[in-house]
């Protein structure tokens, strides 16, 4: 297995509240983990939120005697939402904030995502790119019921709206999905600072075009900042051993 991760403060921002993790060796019962948590709220809340439940997420997976991998990060994003929560609701400087989560596992060939919010994963090779998680968000929404089009999804003044993240509410439930993977088949775990930024083939053309994993971080990352750095950008790219 290969992986390389980037995180950057984009050109608009002048906090990075994006986290980034990422361990090839195991996490208590999980082979490794892959997260991406992009924090939401005021100028310390959103910073403290994605920091926060990545460390929880990662304390309770090391504790966890749970085999089944939904099982060990639903639990553990249940205990990161729920003292996020809490503090959200004592401390005024802390009111509202939350973060997106997106979490990823692979036992050979398997790979185990979960999601929460409007962060993603990709898996791209030569031929094509597919996004495995759905986002949560509003725009989503209208384009499930047929009120939006993809394409105008993109622009949409309420794009940035999310539906669910952690640490918002009392309770949160994560999507979780199965991926058999492929030769050939690259990873690729993102903030909206990304997905904003570059349309899917786009990013499929620039991963396809550099040789070296870290190589192809660096041009994501760069041709986000180009296409106008809005937001927080942060990624991680897995070549597994296929």
């Amino acid at each position: 297995m290969k992986t390389a991760s980037l995180s950057d403060k984009g050109k608009r921002r002048q906090l990075n509240q994006d986290v980034v993790y990422s361990s090839e060796l195991p996490v208590g019962n999980l082979p490794n983990l892959f997260m991406i948590a992009d924090g939401m709220g005021g100028h310390k809340a959103g910073d403290y939120a994605s920091r926060y439940a990545v460390d929880t997420i990662c304390s309770e997976a090391e504790r966890s005697e749970e085999r089944i991998p939904e099982k060990i990060l639903q639990r553990a994003i249940d205990v990161a939402n729920s003292g996020l929560f809490e503090l959200s609701n004592k401390n005024r400087d802390f009111e509202g904030m939350g973060t997106t989560l997106v979490a990823a596992t692979m036992n050979g060939t398997c790979l185990k995502v979960g999601n929460v919010g409007d962060s993603r994963l990709y898996i791209v090779n030569g031929k094509d790119i597919r996004q495995i998680t759905t986002d949560h968000s509003l725009v989503e929404e209208m384009i499930r019921m047929g009120g939006l089009d993809r394409e105008s999804a993109r622009t949409h003044p309420n794009k940035n709206i999310i539906t669910r993240a952690v640490g918002v509410a009392y309770s949160v439930l994560a999507d979780f999905y199965e991926v058999q993977l492929k030769k050939g088949d690259i990873v690729l775990l993102c903030s909206d600072g990304l997905s904003n930024m570059l349309e899917d083939e786009e990013i499929r053309m620039i991963v396809n075009a550099q040789r070296d994993i870290m190589e192809k971080a660096e041009a994501l990352v760069r041709a986000a900042n180009q296409n106008g750095g809005r937001d927080n950008i942060s990624l991680i790219l897995i070549e597994p051993d296929v």
